[in-house]
């Protein structure tokens, strides 16, 4: 067999977002694998740093840009396929002070977070195979309403109803009733992202670990991969509790609370 049909042998995978954190290790990981990786990202030389990853690089935020990207994926597939979609790439930002709510940072953070996958789906999945799988990249946060996550939260809370929806819509039609869903909703993970944060993050694992769950999560065939399990686990306890208790257990997370006594 030549070395072209071993590399269509390959299983195929597109990562968006695969220029640093949980993408980039996913992407390293797929390639030690075996696969066939197409990473996308903004920063051309983190990328192609990537040994033997194909680079699309472009802005998901970007429609026009999306859709060349995907004029690209079409040339570099040719009559092939992608196994496995990832949608990764996102963005947190979080709002300080709720009565003067910060709009901007909501439709920005909207826009990257839920939009943005839209374009992705509508320019990549007419390449992901008639038995492949599609996962989408939440958060724990969906579990919990938690403080200053009016953007992110609620960006990510539709992510998973969009693989809800998206999973039942496939379902029903001939062409795509074999294409499965998963959605990933990791707990604090230490990226260039979460450096940012201002607070504690209990649990938090790093990149090489989130990878080995998702990627085990979706070669098992999971609908909901969740990890660490001791802190998202805590997050599905904590979020069946009465929403006065929860909300009292907020006020004593608050920075202005945090060293006073709060009634619980």
């Amino acid at each position: 067999m030549d070395s072209s049909n071993r590399l269509n042998d390959r299983p195929r995978v597109l990562i968006t977002g695969a220029s640093s954190g949980i993408g980039a290790q996913l992407a390293k990981d797929y390639l030690e694998d075996g696969w066939q990786v197409f990473g996308c990202g903004r920063n051309r030389e983190r990328l192609v740093a990537i040994k033997g990853i194909n680079p699309l690089i472009f802005d998901i935020g970007v429609r026009d840009a999306v859709q060349s990207a995907g004029k690209q994926l079409k040339k570099l597939l040719g009559e092939n396929t992608l196994d496995l979609i990832i949608l990764n790439a996102g963005t947190c930002e979080y709002i300080k002070a709720p009565l003067q709510f910060d709009d901007q940072l909501f439709e920005r953070v909207i826009h990257t977070n839920l939009v943005a996958v839209g374009y992705c789906l509508n320019a990549f999945l007419p390449f992901l195979s008639h038995d492949g799988r599609l996962a989408l990249m939440s958060s724990s946060s969906i579990y919990l309403a938690l403080p200053r996550a009016e953007a992110y939260g609620s960006s990510k809370a539709a992510i998973n109803y969009l693989a809800a929806t998206l999973d039942a819509s496939f379902a029903g039609h001939k062409e795509s009733e074999h294409i499965r869903v998963s959605v990933i909703c990791p707990g604090f993970v230490d990226t260039p992202l979460t450096e940012k944060n201002d607070f504690p993050m209990p649990m938090r694992v790093d990149v090489h670990t989130a990878s080995k769950e998702i990627r085990l999560g979706l070669a098992k065939g999971k609908r909901e991969i969740h990890f660490p399990k001791r802190f998202t686990c805590l997050l599905k306890l904590l979020s069946i509790l009465p929403a006065g208790v929860w909300r009292k257990i907020t006020l004593a997370m608050a920075p202005e609370n945090k060293n006073k006594d709060a009634e619980l």
